[in-house]
Formats: C-alpha cells, structure tokens, sequence
C-alpha cells in the first residue's frame, strides 16, 4: 500500500508535513511518498536533519496557495504538488492522497482527476466531530449549497463510512435544523425531512438542534457545507477557548494549581480526544479513490494520523462499498420500468 502526501500545501508546509510523513513510514508498515518541490524538500530535510531514505520524492514544481481558485488545480498549477498527487492517485500509483492545501482546490481536482464514484451527485467532506461517541459530520465544507436528494446522498455515504470506520451497526442519520419539528427551516430543510424520513435504507432520527451536537444525538449529521462548516470551526474554537480558560481558573492560587496537578493526566487525555490532530483529516467522500483532507494548520502528528485513517479507508474497504452502494441504486428498476 502506499500513501501519497502533498507536502507543500499547508500553514505549516514543508518542515511538519515532511516529519509527519518520516513519523508514518517509521511507525506503519506502508509506503510513503510525498509530492512537492524537490529542491525545497531536500534543503529542508538537511536543514532540520530529516532522514528521508525511507520516502520516495516526486517533483512538482508549483504550489498552490490557499488564495487561488479552485481551478486552478486543473488549469494555471496543473504542476502543482497537489495536482501531480491527485493525477498520481488517479492512474493506481498511490494507493490514497492526503493534503492539507486549498480545500476549494482539493475537491475540485479530486473531482476532475480523480473522479466521482459513478452515480453520486456531489463529493462531500466528512468530518468525525470528537465526542462521545464520536460521528460524522458532512458536508463540512465541500458544497455551501446542497440539493434535498443532494442529503439523501450524503446520508448514505456518510452511513457506509459511520459502519465501516466508527463501527455502527446501523448509523443513526440526523438532519441538523433550527427546531425539532418536521416544518422548520425552510422549504429545502422540510424537502429533505421528508426524503430522509422516507428512505427505507436510512434510520433517520429527525432534526437536530445545534446545542444536541456535543451529546453525540446520531451517528451521522447531514447539512450543507455552509452550515457545516459553522459547526466544525465553531467547535474547534470553543474547544480551544475552554481550554484556555480551564488553565486560567487552574493557576489562580496554591488550591488550584494542587488541584491542576492530580488532574493533570485527566486534563491532558481530554485535551488529546479534543485535538483536530488526533483524528488527522476528513475524507471526501464520494470520491472514486481515498483523498483525505488534513486541516490547513496540521503539525506532523496531524499528518502521521492522516496517513493511519487513510491507510483505515484502504483496508476497510469503504470506498468499494459505497461504490457497490451507488451502482445497486443505478441498477435498481424504476417503478415505470416494473409496469412495463
């Protein structure tokens, strides 16, 4: 197997994305390469004394930037290193991509190059939000604006992975709204009630109100990626803000800082479970291949757990599944074609 990463894309690139990749090809038994400008890499690596005889280096000499478009992926820096990643990914000489570049970009061109499973719609960003239980979250970025049969879609996609990646038996969708009841939020959001609570292949648990999200109330939330990208940055930061403030009130005086002590070990494992690190990217799903976006900030333990989730993906077998998913529904007779 091997794991293909675009090292120069990233608030970070290239020095955390090339010690992530050298974490991952010490600690897991696959491939790793990575995409990028040869020479910087290689400046790099002797600067910060990488060893990289483990990693194969492609050279792409274009980066792209988090101000360009989403096309340009296919048309200015098509020699770009999340261009040659994706073209790589596309013709079977990686096994997954991982980028942590220009979301716009990345789903563009894993749209264009690499391709949609045939029979989805739209690609959609799936993120796992870490609570307890942990699930998944889409669209959280890829489609500001969705369709109703857009969310059925995603309520499916995101159902195989809930199955296949969190261990659900059966994924519990919810449909994230301003109010429980089947009429709020508008004539898409009422649409879409109505085809998810129809659908005889999705356990739909109705609406779900903003403030429901931290009690984990499904498996799967479905939104646009507008709305869902509200929720996951909102999350992050105040996940970030208790945090600081939890130190804050821990270091006041001799009491608190005795009590910080013993709830040390506590704190720490909480904060882990709370890091955007941990769970290393989000995967686009609907994608013909496993292209797994890392956040535009990851640090080398971000990447190192990309590379394990995309390695999951591979071996798990989700993207054959929902492939298997799609063409059954292709497949499927029409009730005009029963009658003839």
């Amino acid at each position: 197997m091997r794991i293909l990463i675009d090292v120069m894309s990233g608030d970070n690139a290239p020095e955390e994305l090339l010690r992530g990749a050298v974490e991952a090809a010490e600690s897991f038994n696959v491939d790793i390469a990575v995409c990028g400008n040869a020479e910087v890499i290689d400046a790099v690596a002797r600067e910060k004394e990488l060893d990289l005889s483990p990693i194969t280096v492609f050279h792409a000499p274009q980066v792209i930037g988090m101000e360009d478009s989403a096309l340009c992926v296919v048309r200015e820096k098509s020699d770009s290193s999340m261009a040659l990643g994706l073209h790589m990914l596309a013709e079977g000489k990686a096994d997954a991509f991982v980028s942590a570049g220009n979301t716009g970009a990345l789903v563009a061109g894993a749209t264009l190059i690499v391709r949609k499973i045939k029979g989805v719609r739209r690609a959609a960003i799936g993120t796992v939000l870490p609570f307890t239980p942990p699930f998944l979250l889409l669209d959280a970025g890829a489609n500001p604006e969705i369709t109703p049969d857009d969310a059925v879609q995603f309520a499916l996609l995101g159902s195989v992975y809930a199955e296949k990646m969190l261990g659900r038996s059966k994924a519990r969708v919810g449909l994230l709204n301003n109010g429980a009841e089947a009429t709020k939020g508008g004539e898409k959001r009422v649409e879409t009630y109505k085809l998810l609570s129809e659908h005889g292949e999705i356990d739909f648990v109705g609406n779900v109100e903003s403030r429901e999200i931290p009690y984990s109330p499904c498996d799967v939330l479905v939104t646009d990626g507008f709305s869902g990208n509200i929720v996951l940055k909102l999350c992050e930061g105040l996940g970030s803000y208790m945090f600081s403030r939890l130190k804050e009130t821990m270091t006041q005086d001799l009491v608190t800082k005795a009590s910080a002590l013993i709830m040390k070990p506590k704190l720490k494992k909480l904060k882990t479970e709370f890091s955007a690190s941990e769970y290393g990217g989000a995967p686009l799903l609907g994608i013909s291949k496993p292209v797994i976006k890392a956040h535009g900030s990851s640090d080398a333990r971000a990447i190192k757990n990309a590379v394990r989730q995309a390695m999951t993906v591979v071996s798990a077998g989700v993207i054959p599944e929902m492939a298997r998913y799609a063409a059954k529904k292709q497949d499927k007779p029409t009730e005009e074609g029963k009658e003839g």
